[in-house]
């Protein structure tokens, strides 16, 4: 009897639905208050989910979601936003 690998599960904290772990972007804020994206999904820091979808990314941008959840400012979350969006550009380039 094979065993099946339990794959684990995270929650999108800006569609506030359930995802494979790997379908999601990690963004981490450490106890000094850094805020960064997170490739790895191993840094240490309170981290947060983000799915992989511009639409969702882009309107929680004009929204500032990331903003009030990690209770930070438009300029120190700007960049993590164009991280974000530039990974998942780079994930949807088929790699040759």
């Amino acid at each position: 009897m094979m065993m099946t690998k339990k794959v684990p599960m995270r929650k999108c904290i800006l569609t506030k639905s359930q995802h494979d772990k790997r379908s999601l972007i990690r963004i981490v804020k450490t106890k000094e208050g850094e805020l960064f994206v997170d490739s790895t999904g191993k840094k240490n820091g309170r981290g947060a989910y983000v799915v992989k979808d511009l639409e969702v990314v882009n309107e929680a941008r004009q929204k500032q979601k990331l903003e009030q959840f990690f209770n930070s400012s438009v300029e120190a979350l700007n960049p993590i936003y164009d991280e974000v969006i530039r990974l998942i550009y780079r994930e949807d380039i088929p790699m040759k």
